[in-house]
């Protein structure tokens, strides 16, 4: 079980490191090449994406790892395509409310990025469920690699917030489009024929996954969408685009090696012979992310605005400093970004659920009382004392998990 985690680990992190080492190295041209109040409003828009995103598939695509039977697995394949697309569709009338809010053309791009959005997550666990681990590594490539170049290509033009968007919109359809393949039982055109009395019976189910896990999912994504609207509404669209850059570029490591990590985690956590293993396989996760998590919050708690201010330019000196604030959540966040899926695979998502809706409010409570006594740095600084307690919680929680059902056991 261990070498087998680590070799898929291994697989998905070479795309990974490809993927990401992208992104990082082209950063510092991207700072040069649009200015926080594009980064500020390219940041919101996508937030929003990203919140009709992970609820696209009502969150049923996490489901496809549990159904073996190649029959069943294409007709919850053809629930999530019906609901992904009925999403897609509804977020052109929010496309609208934002041309009108904001007054800039960019925002009806948004159905296009919830539609790439959607359809990747989608995909991947259909990828996950059979392990081709080596399809999901190149996909990755596409979808975060591809969509940095288009970025920069598109700012040589003078794109603005527009490319931006553009970028990683076209990558993530790419990426869909990779991990595509193989069809589904029965052929791609067989979803959009499956009887509605067999996807109602399939949607109640695995109904445990919209009742409980959307919700969860939605209000993780709800946070940063949130937080970048206070932080624009009292600071300005600069303000928000330092922000979403330290985020950004803080968060990468969390992306790389925790997107590996969960990937291979979850089937393997489905395969565990006996709770006394899952939980050992969740212990060894969490301290070797510890591990990896706290020279990473040093080096940024040290040297964070120094690090900031050659790489991105002076105009984003404000990121360095809001680096070293978020030093401490981002090393939480990267240690529990991966566990994410051991609540799934142990059915454990209405205590899941209960705990982000503590989260939200912790969160808040320190990003509102930062702002107030000193401004978006003083955010920074409280929102990782807030969450100090909350992931402390978190990860002694799962590490003596008692209840793992049988079902979720080989």
């Amino acid at each position: 079980m261990k070498a087998g985690l680590l070799r898929a680990m291994l697989t998905l992190l070479t795309g990974s490191v490809l993927a990401h080492a992208l992104p990082l190295l082209l950063g510092p041209l991207l700072t040069r090449l649009y200015t926080p109040q594009d980064f500020g409003q390219f940041a919101l828009l996508w937030a929003v994406a990203t919140n009709l995103a992970v609820m696209g598939c009502a969150r049923y695509e996490f489901a496809l790892p549990l159904e073996k039977a190649p029959g069943r697995a294409s007709v919850l394949m053809a629930l999530c395509a019906h609901l992904l697309l009925a999403v897609t569709a509804t977020s052109v009338a929010i496309a609208a409310v934002l041309v009108l809010w904001q007054g800039t053309p960019v925002a009806w791009l948004l159905p296009l990025a919830v539609l790439a959005g959607g359809a990747t997550q989608w995909l991947t666990l259909w990828a996950t469920r059979s392990q081709r681990f080596g399809l999901l590594s190149m996909a990755r490539l596409v979808q975060q690699g591809g969509g940095t170049v288009l970025q920069v290509m598109l700012g040589l033009f003078q794109a603005g917030a527009l490319g931006l968007l553009i970028g990683p919109i076209v990558a993530g359809l790419g990426a869909a489009g990779l991990l595509a393949r193989p069809a589904p039982h029965g052929g791609w055109p067989q979803l959009w024929r499956q009887p509605l009395k067999r996807l109602k019976s399939m949607a109640l189910h695995h109904r445990d996954f919209p009742l409980f896990n959307t919700p969860h999912a939605f209000v993780g994504a709800l946070q940063d969408t949130l937080a970048l609207v206070l932080i624009a509404a009292w600071a300005g669209d600069a303000a928000a685009g330092f922000w979403a850059l330290a985020l950004r570029y803080l968060k990468a490591p969390a992306t790389l090696l925790g997107g590996a990590l969960s990937q291979a985690l979850y089937p393997m956590l489905l395969q565990a012979d006996s709770a006394t293993q899952a939980r050992a396989l969740v212990r060894r996760s969490m301290l070797a992310l510890a591990a990896l998590a706290a020279p990473m919050a040093t080096v940024l708690l040290l040297w964070g605005p120094a690090l900031f201010r050659p790489l991105f330019g002076t105009q984003w000196d404000g990121a360095g400093a809001l680096a070293r604030g978020l030093s401490l959540y981002i090393a939480l966040h990267f240690i529990a970004s991966p566990l994410s899926v051991v609540t799934l695979a142990w059915r454990a998502q209405p205590w899941a659920l209960r705990l982000a809706l503590a989260g939200q409010v912790v969160f808040f409570a320190g990003l509102g009382s930062g702002l107030y006594w000193g401004g978006v740095e003083g955010a920074a600084w409280g929102v990782s004392a807030a969450m100090l307690a909350y992931f402390a919680y978190y990860f002694w929680a799962l590490a003596h998990w008692r209840e793992i059902p049988h079902e979720s056991l080989a």
